[in-house]
């Protein structure tokens, strides 16, 4: 009653909704940066059995964001390193450490013992194995992604909601994107989207508010703004787990997603003539790409305003990482505005080859 206190006497919660988070349990794949705050939060909220994996061992550099460790957890295992400091943080709950890989050999075995997963990887290989597993074992998703300055936050598989493969159909080429070590985050970013994925859960454990499904929601940390788009739904497989690969293949469950988002990198763009730029980042958002003259459509206003699209052009979007352009086309499919692609890079490097290239 306690430690629980300032949860029951909230009228929405009460002793019933605190005795459901105590029964819950919750999956955590990946102790990184998204990993560290969702733990910290669902133990000290009363999950009642805690589930951390990770292969990975604490690094100097992880301590920049990486809130549950310190320097004398270096060079240990942080599935190991996390259940410790929570057990200190919480010893009334039950926490179960995985120190190894999720393979397509052991995700369905593990997942099968959970309520809710939740995403905190930093890799795409890993993210489609949840994905497809957290599917495959009928399973809630809470969703968390990072990007330099901007996050991403979503509930997959919630009450036959969406999917991930509904927003991002299919992996992108190894190597194409980077992760956090080769292109940096703001430290606090994680922080950030790690805690509101700690709400969703608890959001879906106490049926309370609006569940994150079938939207995604942006945030810019430089500019502390937030948006959301609809995800909608189509049908695919999961893809076939050949030689330990992060895809499953079943008849018997199928993810509705078909749409691909056409990309088209910078080079590419400027071999074209009739086109028509489009940058969805927010109007105070920098640096602008004044050069090329394009037409502002903020993400958080574009469905309302497709009437501003010129359908003779090519349409050419980008915004600052490249994120929130794949959702603008998304949006253009929607309503089947084709010709439209995504610019795989950001309006900093679009700028970059400008100069370099004199376009």
């Amino acid at each position: 009653m306690s430690r629980y206190n300032r949860h029951i006497i909230l009228s929405e919660i009460g002793q019933i909704g605190q005795d459901k988070i105590s029964k819950a349990k919750v999956l955590v794949i990946g102790a990184g940066g998204l990993g560290c705050p969702v733990l910290q939060y669902l133990a000290a909220a009363g999950i009642g059995t805690l589930g951390i994996m990770d292969f990975d061992v604490v690094s100097e550099s992880n301590l920049q964001r990486q809130v549950l460790f310190g320097t004398s957890t270096l060079s240990v295992n942080k599935a190991l390193a996390a259940k410790k400091r929570l057990e200190d943080l919480n010893n009334t709950i039950t926490i179960n450490a995985y120190p190894k890989r999720l393979t397509s050999r052991n995700a369905l075995e593990i997942f099968k013992n959970y309520d809710i997963i939740v995403d905190g990887t930093d890799n795409f290989e890993t993210r489609y194995l949840v994905n497809d597993a957290s599917i495959l074992t009928n399973k809630p998703l809470v969703y968390g992604g990072i990007y330099k300055f901007e996050g991403q936050l979503s509930v997959f598989n919630y009450n036959n909601g969406p999917s991930y493969r509904c927003l991002f159909p299919s992996p992108p080429e190894a190597g194409t994107i980077p992760n956090c070590s080769e292109i940096g985050v703001l430290g606090v970013l994680p922080g950030i989207i790690g805690t509101m994925q700690a709400n969703e859960v608890i959001k879906i454990i106490l049926e309370l508010g609006n569940v994150l499904s079938g939207r995604v929601l942006y945030y810019n940390a430089l500019s502390s703004e937030m948006t959301s788009i609809k995800i909608n739904k189509s049908e695919t497989e999961i893809q076939k787990v050949i030689n330990n690969k992060p895809f499953f293949n079943s008849k018997e469950e199928e993810i509705k997603c078909t749409v691909t988002i056409p990309e088209i990198s910078i080079e590419e763009v400027f071999k074209n003539n009739n086109l028509q730029f489009i940058d969805v980042r927010e109007m105070e958002e920098q640096p602008k790409v004044t050069s090329i003259n394009p037409l502002y459509l903020p993400l958080s206003e574009f469905e309302n305003n497709l009437d501003k699209i010129d359908l003779e052009k090519t349409k050419v979007i980008f915004c600052q990482a490249g994120i929130r352009s794949k959702s603008a086309v998304s949006i253009l499919q929607k309503y089947r505005i084709n010709n439209s692609y995504s610019i795989k890079e950001g309006a900093l490097e679009i700028i970059e080859y400008i100069k370099k290239n004199g376009k």
